[in-house]
């Protein structure tokens, strides 16, 4: 793949200068960074600006924020993203491959490996401790990226009335997800095109507050790469290549094995969430829970926890969730294939039609998103998503909650709407404890996302093995 987009590409990637980093060296240094990406976006961010920018001076500070806040305009995870597009504009194409692959590599095989430990001792009392644990802490986790992120979005009464408007059409109307996000997405595109303050993006998730590092001084400088210059002609046939790359394998999926196959499901379902999967991963998770368990019968409340546990203990997007949802709905519909390589290659499909297209945004869109930076109209936009994504964080909260601190939860009918509500006899008080534990941890101390699922686990593990 790499070999026919840079053919295609030659005649345009000569850099307008020569920023003096060797290929093999930035190989390292991405595979340092795809080792050390925990901690969701904020952490994963962080980290890219403290090696890439303050440590290496290969990129500038002006130059990196600009590129997150492309990305933040992007479906999809945008740390990911992010170092798809430093890449490709330190090393050209292939440096934007090697530089996105690297970066979900290493929790790919993670989050493969502990699947397979899932299904194969998931009732063991020793794993079934530690995951007991993982979920009261994803819990806290979850409750704190409200808080995070509301802090950052909900700058008016506006962005208030947004992301509550946003809850109140998932939580208590049922409306889904991507209608919400692009109904949020029109009203902001119009506020910022009138220009309207209150529509003015709040910021980012935050690389860092030091000292800024000029362009200028950078290893890049602050030129323009030839390779990062608008042409159409590029951009159409290296669309065309993802494109095929992305939907071919789903379309032949759906010719051969038919459109209810599990296959056939995973890969259509994760290749719309592909499209809607703004504001990072808590966002779309509320979504891709409810139609995982409730619609497609792939998990259970609890294994979505679970998941989610895996994914913040391991390296790469959280998004990378995803895998382990595919992993099981294909290990429980393997047709005639052995349920675990049926489970493989549903975590792989998954992976696929989830991370090809972020690197399909980068490779169309970044040499003519320069040319919006500072658009009114698109700021808003974001700014709107944004908030809308602070209601929907809270209703996955509320989800979560309502599996992972009560045994039992109903479907009530209340003033006309279908509620789930839950049974408070069922209360799990020492699920209730751990989470408030870890809760205060994060709030209170600041402890750190690590130390705070490592310590629930081994208090989970402990309180199996006595109990």
């Amino acid at each position: 793949m790499s070999t026919t987009l840079e053919r295609l590409t030659a005649d345009r990637e000569t850099p307008n200068h020569d920023h003096g980093i060797p290929f093999g060296e930035a190989v390292r240094v991405w595979a340092r960074v795809a080792a050390l990406s925990f901690g969701g976006p904020a952490g994963q961010i962080a980290v890219m600006h403290r090696i890439l920018v303050e440590e290496k001076r290969w990129i500038g500070e002006h130059r990196f924020l600009h590129a997150l806040n492309y990305c933040m305009l992007l479906p999809g995870p945008e740390a990911q993203q992010l170092a798809v597009y430093i890449g490709w504009l330190l090393h050209r194409t292939k440096g934007g491959l090697v530089a996105g692959t690297l970066f979900i590599l290493p929790g790919f095989l993670a989050i493969l490996a502990l699947s397979y430990v899932y299904v194969l001792f998931g009732n063991v009392p020793l794993v079934e401790g530690l995951f007991f644990g993982l979920k009261a802490a994803v819990l806290a986790i979850v409750l704190h990226a409200v808080q995070r992120i509301g802090k950052r979005a909900l700058g008016n009464n506006l962005m208030l009335a947004t992301a509550a408007a946003s809850f109140v059409l998932i939580f208590f109307l049922g409306a889904p997800f991507p209608v919400i996000i692009l109904v949020a997405g029109i009203v902001g595109y119009l506020g910022g095109r009138a220009g309207l303050s209150a529509f003015g993006v709040g910021g980012g998730h935050g690389a860092g507050a030091g000292a800024a590092y000029s362009d200028a001084g950078s290893a890049l400088g602050e030129g323009v790469p030839a390779h990062a210059r608008p042409n159409v002609g590029w951009s159409l046939r290296v669309s065309a290549i993802f494109l095929a790359l992305w939907l071919v394998p789903v379309a032949a999926v759906v010719i051969i094995l038919g459109w209810d196959h599990v296959f056939s499901r995973i890969g259509l379902f994760f290749s719309q969430m592909a499209i809607v999967t703004f504001g990072g991963a808590y966002a779309v998770l509320a979504y891709v829970a409810q139609q995982a368990v409730e619609n497609y019968g792939w998990l259970q409340p609890g294994e979505m926890l679970d998941g989610l546990g895996m994914a913040e203990t391991t390296p790469g997007p959280l998004i990378m969730v995803v895998q382990f949802v595919g992993f099981l709905g294909a290990y429980r519909a393997p047709g005639a294939l052995d349920p675990m390589l049926a489970a493989t290659l549903g975590a792989v499909l998954t992976t696929w039609v989830t991370f090809v297209p972020c690197f399909l945004w980068i490779f169309l869109g970044a040499p003519f998103i320069e040319r919006l930076r500072g658009n009114a109209a698109l700021s808003g936009a974001l700014s709107a998503i944004t908030a809308a994504v602070v209601g929907v964080i809270l209703n996955l909260a509320i989800w979560f909650a309502l599996h992972v601190l009560f045994h039992t939860v109903v479907e009530r009918d209340i003033l006309g709407m279908t509620l789930d509500v839950p049974v408070l006899a069922s209360a799990d008080w020492a699920a209730i404890a751990l989470t408030g534990a870890a809760a205060l941890a994060i709030f209170r101390f600041a402890v750190s996302t690590g130390w705070v699922l490592s310590g629930a686990a081994l208090a989970g593990l402990l309180y199996r093995l006595v109990f």
